[in-house]
């Protein structure tokens, strides 16, 4: 056991926070987190002021080899049960959610394209110039979205598969081995411009995807193949701007499970609502579109119903998320 796990422990022990501790040591809490994030370690007149806090010798706080004392060695029990992640797994972990990342949003680009042929079909079909009657476009239609949204699927799976065996960090508490913590910080620091730099553009892509839309409705609203093709632009602007969100969003969060830090911090638990939610919500979008569009099989007239449901899914997601933060 090294010095900061055993910082760790002993804070614990004694029911002080970081902040407490340092109050304690008259130093910022800053040096207490890089005293347990083995990013540093505090000189001999505070070791001896730490020994005298804990009431332990200066020799179990320096010296790895000893595993503890009398009043500060957990229960067998419970250090069977902690879990500790070593520098190979925190490194094979964030590998594996860097390249997943890819995989995720590129299959939530398919889920969002994946209406886009049956809407062109159905176009095409009502106007009579292709030589394709209404209900072949229809059907072809559906047969293209629902293969669509089958590969995306199985990306979606392919994914998950992936990041299995690090299901854990989401819901057990754990311990990071030595050097863990402050390889992870830096790692993040070093992403955030980037993190950042998609954000703005990944929003930015959604705020001007309804741009070709409404251009379409000045320069010619009449002609509907042509509004159809100004609505599936907007919907590959909205997709691309997606991409990014998710792509970074999914990184950024697999340093935060690493450090327990912001909506996986120790003190919550796992959250699935939101993603049962999510699930839901767009099985109930696509019901309500083949509801509306199958009997009169009107495909066209029904991308309004996508686009609602897009404009209104943050808002929903918000307040679900503000709900069941609050339980």
């Amino acid at each position: 056991m090294i010095f900061a796990e055993k910082l760790i422990q002993l804070r614990k022990k004694a029911g002080w926070s970081q902040e407490e501790l340092a109050a304690q040591m008259n130093v910022s809490r800053q040096s207490v987190s890089k005293w347990e994030g083995a990013q540093s370690i505090p000189d001999l007149e505070k070791i001896i002021r730490l020994s005298q806090l804990f009431g332990v010798t200066t020799d179990y706080l320096l010296k790895d080899e000893i595993e503890g004392e009398k009043d500060t060695v957990k229960s067998e029990e419970e250090a069977s049960s902690k879990k500790y992640v070593s520098m190979e797994e925190a490194n094979a972990f964030l590998s594996v959610k860097e390249e997943t990342s890819k995989f995720v949003a590129n299959g939530v680009f398919l889920c969002i394209l994946s209406p886009l042929c049956l809407m062109l079909l159905g176009a095409f079909g009502e106007s009579g110039k292709f030589g394709i009657s209404e209900n072949a476009a229809g059907g072809l239609g559906m047969i293209i979205m629902f293969m669509i949204i089958a590969a995306a699927v199985a990306i979606f799976i392919y994914s998950g598969s992936k990041t299995a065996p690090y299901e854990y960090l989401e819901k057990e508490v754990f311990e990071t081995a030595y050097g863990v913590t402050g390889m992870v910080k830096e790692r993040k620091e070093r992403y955030k411009d980037t993190y950042t730099k998609n954000t703005i553009i990944g929003v930015c892509l959604c705020v001007i995807a309804f741009i070709p839309l409404f251009a379409g409705v000045v320069i010619n609203e009449e002609n509907d193949i042509f509004m159809v093709c100004m609505l599936c632009i907007s919907f590959m602007i909205a997709g691309v701007g997606v991409i990014f969100l998710v792509r970074s969003g999914i990184i950024w969060a697999s340093f935060e499970k690493l450090l327990q830090e912001g909506d996986y911090s120790r003190h919550k638990k796992e959250n699935p609502i939101p993603s049962v939610i999510t699930t839901v919500y767009w099985l109930l979008v696509t019901a309500i579109f083949l509801m509306l569009t199958f009997p009169t099989k009107a495909w066209k007239d029904g991308w309004f119903i996508w686009v609602i449901g897009a404009i209104l899914y943050p808002a929903v997601l918000t307040i679900v998320n503000a709900v069941s933060n609050k339980k």
